[in-house]
């Protein structure tokens, strides 16, 4: 079964919250750290915390990318 981000549900206005939400997923990681999250929407399969705590960094075709860009960029889209 294929998961979403509720970012991703949002901007795509999908009828539902999505099953996981990035950011509160982020803030339980400590700086340095991600868990595995697949959201087939924006085709990350990890979320995780900078060293120095400031970024969302997801993981797309094995690089690592922030995803405040990401989701900024699909919401002009929209």
């Amino acid at each position: 079964m294929a998961d979403f981000s509720k970012q991703y549900c949002q901007v795509n206005d999908m009828g539902f919250d999505g099953d996981f939400d990035v950011y509160e997923e982020w803030a339980k990681l400590k700086p340095g750290y991600g868990v595995a999250y697949i959201c087939e929407g924006f085709g990350f399969t990890m979320i995780a915390k900078e060293e120095t705590g400031d970024k969302v960094l997801v993981l797309v075709d094995n690089k690592w990318e922030n995803f405040d860009d990401m989701y900024l960029e699909a919401k002009l889209k929209s």
